[in-house]
């Protein structure tokens, strides 16, 4: 199974094909530039479409830490996103509390490991929004 940089590489060495389906769900690529650094960073992130828009989650598997993707899209919210061969620049936020709770359903519907993630951790975990821009 494809993790970390070789997930990266490979999926866009094929605009997708090996990378986008995995462990039974959807991955798209994000790239946020280093709050500290400046530096891009790319992370593949289980995601689900939602209207126009894609929606990640912050989870970091329930740690009490946000991710560092997370962290650095706070700092720097224009990001870059591919979906297959798809890229675009898109703009990211954290979903408000009033649209969180269908949104979450929406991922938890993905990855059912999201509701365990949030049960162990005090850490309100985010949903993020991914507006496509330009």
């Amino acid at each position: 199974m494809l993790y970390g940089k070789e997930h990266v590489r490979r999926y866009q060495e094929t605009d997708g094909a090996e990378g986008h389906d995995w462990n039974n769900t959807v991955v798209l690529l994000l790239t946020t530039k280093g709050r500290k650094s400046g530096q891009p960073f790319t992370t593949p992130l289980i995601y689900q479409r939602f209207g126009d828009d894609y929606l990640v989650v912050a989870s970091k598997g329930g740690d009490p830490e946000h991710p560092q993707w997370y962290k650095n899209l706070l700092a720097e919210p224009e990001v870059e996103v591919q979906v297959k061969g798809d890229r675009f620049r898109a703009r990211a936020r954290t979903a408000e509390a009033s649209e969180k709770p269908e949104m979450w359903q929406v991922m938890a519907r993905t990855w059912p490991e999201y509701d365990e993630y949030q049960k162990k951790t005090d850490r309100e975990i985010p949903v993020v929004v991914l507006e496509r821009v330009g």
